[in-house]
């Protein structure tokens, strides 16, 4: 369900960064907060992104771990964390990261999605500019489910 996956106490639109790795900390330390994931699996998403850019395009980054993060994870959840004044992202701008602690695959159906909005320039530029919780978990709720991750009627 997604609600299981991306909590509202793990959505923050009011976020600033000094920098790329400043945002991950960021994304990592909610992760951390919400109790999905050990300090350490921080580390392995800054390891990641200095192997391979996590930024997915229309101003958005998926920072996740490398596989040898997976050991930090406690369960599967996501962080939505928007940077209104946006963040360098190795020459691109990033106004909204969903950050990524995974073990399994529960978090594909939201992927999927995020990947539909990206494709459709209005919807992207809607999930840029939420500010209220309830929109972002609208956008990225799986087709067919309501954002609360109950069927949709």
């Amino acid at each position: 369900m997604a609600d299981d996956l991306l909590q509202r106490s793990a959505i923050r639109l009011g976020e600033r960064a000094t920098d790329r790795d400043d945002a991950i900390r960021r994304c990592g330390a909610t992760l951390v907060e919400i109790g999905s994931v050990d300090p350490a699996y921080v580390d392995a998403m800054l390891l990641r992104e200095r192997s391979i850019s996590t930024y997915v395009g229309e101003g958005v980054a998926i920072p996740h771990a490398t596989l040898e993060g997976k050991s930090s994870v406690h369960r599967d959840a996501l962080a939505v964390l928007r940077f209104p004044d946006g963040v360098d992202w190795g020459g691109e701008t990033v106004a909204v990261c969903v950050a990524i602690a995974a073990k399994g695959d529960g978090h594909v159906a939201i992927l999927s999605e995020l990947a539909q909005i990206l494709l459709e320039p209005d919807r992207a530029r809607e999930l840029r500019e939420a500010t209220d919780p309830d929109d972002v978990l609208r956008l990225l709720a799986p087709v067919g489910q309501s954002p609360l991750g109950e069927d949709a009627a």
